[in-house]
């Protein structure tokens, strides 16, 4: 390999930091699935990053690799959600490839010390030196320093007592953003699965962290349900939105072709199991 292609990964980080810079909002989708043929789809699409979900979606570790590999030969590298905040699971998806980590679940300023220290070389973290492609590139790995400023870390916002802490959480050094998961949110600050859209408290529960971050520099993102959310919330300040899912958006285009079909040859069959081959 060559080392513009080992620059995928600071490439991938620095086309987010541009838009950020300029204080425009970057949008993403979600890779759910675990197959390779998606994966490099997705990171061929125009969204500004793409994430591999491995906390509630189908890959695992064991897949990582190769999804990473078919991304990069689209010029792109992802964004990781891992399990966990466990560290070893942050460094093993640095390791592969990722340009950054989603770490869910940090309820306080230890917890998301712990997370950017996972990110980045001594003396400026704990990680473990030993990334997995050095041995086939041309000149071996990008030295720690350089890999330390490809990298960005997200820690997830989702709970009360984050909420609580977020103060103490946005001056930790390393830690680049906060990510909002507000279906964890909603549920963990007793407001079930209500939305902002129905819900003047989550409305505002959501504003707060968003004020709360930009007031501190800190970059602010959001899981939203759809396009529509996305929007709404770059006006609002957010700068990091995931509008769409891989499942989600295979599963809209489904409904979308069915429903372009003449009346005339889908008559009958919308949807009754009972009118598909093989029953």
């Amino acid at each position: 390999m060559t080392s513009s292609t080992d620059g995928v990964i600071a490439r991938s980080k620095a086309h987010l930091v541009r838009l950020w810079e300029q204080d425009r909002a970057a949008f993403g989708v979600w890779s759910s699935t675990r197959d390779a043929a998606v994966a490099e789809l997705m990171a061929a699409s125009p969204f500004d990053y793409v994430c591999v979900d491995l906390q509630h979606g189908h890959a695992t570790y064991a897949d990582l690799p190769g999804m990473l590999q078919a991304m990069r030969a689209a010029d792109r590298a992802p964004l990781v959600r891992v399990p966990w905040n466990d560290p070893a699971s942050i460094m093993r998806a640095l390791d592969v490839g990722a340009f950054g980590v989603i770490v869910p679940m940090v309820n306080s300023a230890v917890e998301a010390a712990a997370a950017a220290a996972a990110c980045r070389y001594p003396p400026a973290g704990a990680r473990s030196w030993g990334p997995m492609w050095a041995g086939v590139r041309d000149d071996g790995a990008p030295a720690p320093g350089e890999q330390d400023a490809a990298v960005l870390c997200l820690v997830m916002v989702e709970t009360r007592a984050a909420v609580d802490a977020l103060a103490e959480i946005v001056r930790v050094p390393g830690v680049d953003g906060v990510y909002i998961g507000p279906n964890d949110l909603a549920l963990g600050c007793g407001f079930d699965r209500a939305t902002y859209r129905d819900s003047p408290a989550v409305d505002d529960l959501i504003e707060g962290i968003v004020t709360t971050c930009r007031d501190a520099g800190v970059v602010v993102g959001l899981h939203c349900s759809d396009a529509e959310m996305g929007a709404h919330w770059a006006g609002r300040g957010v700068r990091l939105l995931t509008v769409g899912q891989d499942l989600a958006l295979l599963g809209g285009a489904i409904s979308r072709r069915w429903a372009a079909l003449d009346p005339a040859t889908s008559a009958g069959r919308d949807g009754d199991p009972s009118s598909r081959p093989g029953y």
